[in-house]
């Protein structure tokens, strides 16, 4: 059974940090990229970073560059997200995504239920 799990979510100040993690099972987790997207109340899914499959490029959304960090650790199935110098506008329920295509171009995804983040003082 594939399953994303996502964790450590919370309520945090601005300017402050969290870390999410982003925990897979049932698949073969390194053959994946790996997304974190997030979604703010009456606004549409944003994404947010991106990871390959091995980890060794990243890509992320103009209004994180140079707070938030993607990474993984395919020994342990696991993607994260280092969000550091958080603002009030960065508040949103946080998914995990992981994605692949075969037989050329069909895509296949996988999401988990996401974790709440929320910037406030």
């Amino acid at each position: 059974q594939v399953q994303l799990v996502e964790s450590g979510g919370g309520l945090v100040q601005p300017g402050g940090s969290l870390t999410l993690s982003c925990a897979a099972s049932g698949f073969t987790f390194s053959l994946f990229v790996m997304t974190w997207y997030r979604q703010a109340p009456g606004k549409e899914r944003e994404l947010v970073a991106t990871i390959s499959s091995a980890g060794g490029s990243t890509n992320y959304a103009d209004s994180v560059k140079g707070r938030f960090t993607i990474s993984r650790d395919n020994a342990k199935n696991t993607v994260f997200l280092q969000m550091n110098s958080l603002k009030p506008e960065d508040t949103a329920l946080y998914y995990c995504n992981a994605h692949r295509y075969i037989l050329g171009n069909h895509r296949i995804d996988y999401w988990g239920q996401g974790t709440q983040v929320t910037v406030s003082s």
